[in-house]
């Protein structure tokens, strides 16, 4: 992460940093809290403002990385936790709202035939991969240069690669991220560019019969968050069907995009999709969904198991009550209302470069959006690549937009919430021109 941040000693957020240095590795669990001089802690939070334990207020357009799709501690989904934990939290037997749960996510989807709650995207994910070699018996996986996928060795593969290690873009190198991740899975990770289908069939072929699948993201988020060429889609989808290869669609970020997920924006059906994010209605969730004789690799039942999974906590009735609550109010209007204040963002954002000149573009889709100090919206990761200038104004207009009450992810990405209505999209537009209008005059 760089040069420890340096701390201000007034506040107590910062002591309380102080604190975690002493216990934590950086002070914390997770590297996206982390900001100069130190995180914020939160202290509380309704609807679409969380307020922080030094009693500032913002308009979160963060919602947990993108987890939140009701904002926070919305009313029906704190009651019907709160009834749930008087019930107890978890148990060793199953309970009934797994299957009215699972009844109502394969229900959004025809695609989804079967399915298997777990904890995260990362889990789903792994289970997603292995589900996929055990249904092909084949070892490798192909998945898009840049795009995350949990912190799986296999799914992790150059998520973080640069200009320094990533090779030529016909045939990109297998980048860790961990110091000592296995030659051996990196090996077994075929890595194709973006929304490039010439060049991704390319590389492709060379390993025909060898891919259990490929993994995509159709928007996905450190790729640049612009959606999948409906063209490249289909490629995918015909190269796997007549290789015998399974295509596998991250929607862990995407779900929340449509109300059956970002892949109804296409003409095709994967064998299986991962979810999360979101369907824990705040709580930590996954599932693995999908075509019903690849999710039966997992059927305890068969005389074979091929994939044996289970989960200590894989659909706890906490996760499973909030996430249902949180999946029935996210109807068709609810899933419309939040694109179309999207959508308004996005234009007014577009108004807002043109209107200060400053060299700047907006990519997204559905309710979720990114801005980029680039020309023209980046197509792929290495276009998507921030220089050292594009970064450091970035990092400008973050902090602008902070102190102007707005609360980004930190790649200046924002998730829009049912809770949130015009006035809070407008303030946002309004602070992102006025800190284009800074940073255009600092230049």
């Amino acid at each position: 992460m760089g040069a420890e941040p340096v701390k201000d000693l007034r506040s107590e957020s910062a002591r309380l940093y102080e604190r975690a240095l002493e216990m934590l590795p950086g002070g914390v669990s997770r590297n996206t809290v982390l900001r100069k001089p130190h995180p914020l802690y939160a202290d509380h939070a309704a609807g679409c403002r969380v307020t922080d334990i030094e009693g500032v207020e913002h308009i979160d357009f963060a919602n947990n990385m993108a987890s939140l799709i009701h904002g926070h501690a919305h009313p029906a989904v704190v009651a019907a936790v709160t009834e749930q934990l008087q019930k107890g939290t978890a148990f060793s037997e199953a309970t009934e709202v797994e299957v009215r749960y699972a009844e109502h996510l394969l229900s959004r989807n025809t695609a989804f035939e079967k399915l298997r709650f777990v904890n995260s995207g990362t889990e789903g994910a792994m289970g997603a991969l292995k589900a996929s070699r055990a249904f092909t018996g084949r070892p490798k996986i192909a998945k898009v240069e840049g795009a995350y996928h949990g912190q799986y060795d296999y799914a992790e593969v150059s998520q973080t690669a640069t200009p320094e290690n990533w090779g030529p873009v016909d045939t990109p190198c297998s980048v860790p991220v961990a110091d000592g991740t296995p030659p051996a899975a990196l090996a077994d990770v075929v890595v194709i560019p973006f929304n490039d289908t010439e060049r991704a069939l390319t590389i492709l072929d060379k390993h025909k019969g060898e891919l259990a699948c490929v993994l995509l993201d159709l928007m996905p988020h450190r790729v640049g968050l612009r959606p999948a060429n409906p063209s490249f889609v289909t490629a995918m989808r015909e190269w796997t069907a007549a290789d015998g290869a399974l295509l596998v669609l991250d929607e862990v970020i995407t779900f929340r995009c449509e109300f059956g997920g970002a892949q109804t924006w296409y003409d095709v059906t994967p064998d299986l999709s991962v979810l999360g994010k979101l369907i824990g209605g705040g709580f930590p969730a996954g599932a693995i969904v999908g075509r019903a004789e690849v999710m039966d690799v997992m059927n305890p039942l068969a005389e074979h198991v091929r994939f044996p999974h289970s989960g200590t906590f894989s659909a706890n009735p906490i996760t499973m009550t909030a996430g249902l609550t949180t999946m029935e109010l996210y109807d068709a209007a609810a899933v419309q209302h939040v694109n179309i204040l999207a959508t308004r963002a996005r234009e007014g954002i577009e108004a807002a470069i043109r209107s200060t000149g400053i060299r700047a573009c907006v990519t997204g889709g559905g309710s979720l959006f990114r801005v980029h100090f680039k020309a023209t919206a980046p197509t792929n990761y290495r276009e998507a690549f921030a220089t050292p200038e594009e970064g450091r104004q970035l990092r400008l207009l973050l902090d602008h937009l902070f102190d102007e009450g707005q609360l980004m992810i930190n790649t200046c990405t924002a998730a829009v919430s049912t809770v949130m209505g015009e006035s809070e999209i407008d303030t946002l537009v309004a602070a992102m021109e006025s800190g284009f209008g800074k940073i255009r005059n600092a230049a």
